[in-house]
């Protein structure tokens, strides 16, 4: 091993450790990981426009200001209010009914935002039901979860890989939803088998059917403003392949056309764009680029291909490696490392359904775990403020299923189409 491959393992080991360990930010973290790679030289300056995924980054951050500005105006206390009304108080409905928004909001927003809009109003409506509502945060986690898994701009993961793989946001749709549809159904049923004792503990609260969906609507113009420029959008992402427009310029357009013609103040909606996350980002792309500029990405792959003789075994190999792995890391970084790798395998196998195995498996893997991705820690400390305790026993007890079965799931759907 040359010293130039020492140093970049060397910087990125440590910057994983550093990340797992959460003693550091993470974002600091991969700040200084990428200033070491730069400053000794191993990845030159001019290359790196190359590694900065400008396509992920400013996707992310166009979308963070569409929903900064939406929010404003109620929209999503306005779903959730929707939704427990429909329920009329069935436990069981409730819970069916916010799987399904939470995966339907999850699928185009992220899923720190999704639960972070979504998480109170469950909380309340639990409250008034008088029921257990650790059903239904954690049917609400991995809902959020799985409905990230479906579509182009659900999960940063995926963001990544369609980037990288210039896969649009109709094969996203074509390949991924179908499978997290089944997953969805899965995880519902499995909770219910769970804790249907918990489930039948009907107490019809006149509260809920006395909620006022309109009462939520804090400013009327900005919500009917949002919600057209929303639909622009989503329907952009749909055509974006017919028409020739990265998602990221789609995304961009969305938030500037919103801001312009809300009249919102740009610093407003600007200063609550999460900017650590965009340089976590950055930085992690720069030093895994380091990775691929002395040589040991392609090596790695290169030894993975002689182990693998068929698709086959490449989507059962990705699949649950990157399950196993995101359940216990942040799968951002596992995502950037995987990249390189499944490039590096197109010279032998074909890498179209090995995609669609690292996005599954970096999706859904999260599900395993309390700390296996953004949206469960922000639930669990949310849920914690509130008095209700889950603990990393508790989660795993449940999640672990969930994470075999759905993860067991989407490989077979995988393999019956590609394998």
């Amino acid at each position: 091993m040359t010293p130039q491959e020492l140093i970049a393992l060397g910087v990125f080991i440590a910057v994983y450790i550093a990340i797992i360990s959460e003693k550091i930010h993470r974002t600091v973290a991969a700040m200084f990981g990428a200033s070491i790679v730069l400053l000794v030289g191993i990845v030159p300056w001019e290359r790196v426009p190359h590694y900065l995924d400008l396509n992920t980054i400013l996707l992310l951050a166009g979308m963070m200001v569409v929903v900064n500005v939406s929010r404003e105006s109620g929209l999503f206390e306005y779903i959730a209010i929707k939704t427990a009304k429909l329920s009329k108080g069935d436990p069981m409905k409730v819970l069916l009914f916010f799987s399904i928004v939470t995966a339907l909001v999850s699928a185009f927003l992220d899923n720190v935002t999704t639960v972070l809009l979504l998480t109170p109003m469950l909380l309340y409506i639990t409250r008034q039901m008088r029921v257990n509502p650790v059903p239904y945060l954690l049917a609400e986690i991995f809902a959020s979860n799985i409905g990230g898994t479906a579509t182009l701009i659900g999960d940063p993961p995926n963001i990544m890989i369609g980037s990288a793989a210039k896969l649009s946001f109709n094969e996203f749709i074509k390949n991924m939803t179908p499978i997290a549809t089944v997953d969805l159904i899965l995880m519902i049923g499995i909770i219910y088998l769970m804790y249907r004792g918990e489930l039948k503990k009907a107490e019809v609260s006149l509260a809920i059917l006395n909620l006022r969906e309109e009462d939520a609507i804090r400013d009327r113009k900005l919500f009917r403003k949002s919600i057209v420029v929303i639909c622009l959008v989503m329907l952009s992402f749909f055509l974006h392949d017919t028409i020739g427009v990265e998602p990221a310029v789609i995304a961009l357009s969305g938030a500037s056309l919103l801001l312009l013609w809300s009249g919102e103040a740009p610093e407003k909606a600007l200063e609550k764009v999460e900017w650590a996350t965009l340089f976590f980002f950055g930085g992690l792309f720069i030093i895994v680029g380091s990775l691929e500029e002395t040589g040991f990405i392609a090596q790695v792959g290169e030894w993975i291909v002689h182990q693998i003789h068929s698709e086959t075994q490449a989507i059962l190999l990705i699949s649950w490696l990157s399950a196993f792995l995101s359940a216990v890391i942040d799968n951002i970084p596992f995502t950037a490392t995987m990249i390189p790798l499944i490039k590096s395998m197109g010279s032998t196998l074909d890498t179209y359904p090995l995609w669609w195995a690292l996005s599954l498996g970096a999706c859904l893997g999260g599900n395993g775990t309390a700390i296996g991705a953004s949206a469960n820690i922000v639930v669990l400390g949310i849920a914690y403020r509130e008095g209700i305790r889950i603990t990393f026993k508790d989660f795993l007890k449940v999640g672990m299923i969930i994470m075999l079965i759905t993860v067991g799931a989407g490989s077979l759907i995988l393999i019956a189409r590609y394998g």
